[in-house]
């Protein structure tokens, strides 16, 4: 099913911890609702890189969310976070920084581990207020830039 432009539900749903796991995470109807204004906001993040964009992570049921020790709090579990790479566009604090100054309205910005092996992830969540926070986590505490 096609959320948007550039995005399919099964992108923002699908899970290696919950196949392992028999976890089914199929989004509640207030978390669909999400998920395609979330999608609709990815797009304009995929237009503004104008490279494709590889979600590690996007909805997550309460039960997932526990099993990969996500917070209680978590935007992805009301389908408002996108976990995200794209390797076409470059590193991920240069897409960081992309999205940080393009004026795009978000309400959390976290470069998150960018100092791991991997090279770690950029975490965005569009619901709430839309306060245009931006942190990087490096495994061990947040700090507030910008």
């Amino acid at each position: 099913m096609k959320l948007s432009t550039y995005f399919t539900l099964n992108e923002f749903v699908s899970s290696q911890t919950a196949t392992r796991r028999g976890i089914n995470n199929t989004p509640t109807e207030s978390a669909m609702i999400n998920l395609q204004f979330t999608a609709l906001k990815m797009d304009d993040i995929r237009r503004l890189l104008n490279k494709p964009i590889l979600i590690s992570s996007g909805y997550r049921c309460a039960e997932l969310n526990t099993a990969i020790g996500g917070s209680k709090t978590s935007s992805h579990v009301r389908g408002e976070a996108v976990d995200f790479t794209s390797p076409g566009f470059g590193s991920n604090a240069l897409i960081f920084g992309e999205i940080e100054n393009s004026g795009i309205k978000f309400d959390q910005l976290i470069l998150e581990y960018p100092n791991s092996p991997n090279g770690g992830w950029v975490h965005v969540s569009f619901g709430g207020k839309q306060r245009g926070q931006c942190l990087i986590f490096d495994g061990k505490k947040y700090k507030e830039v910008g």
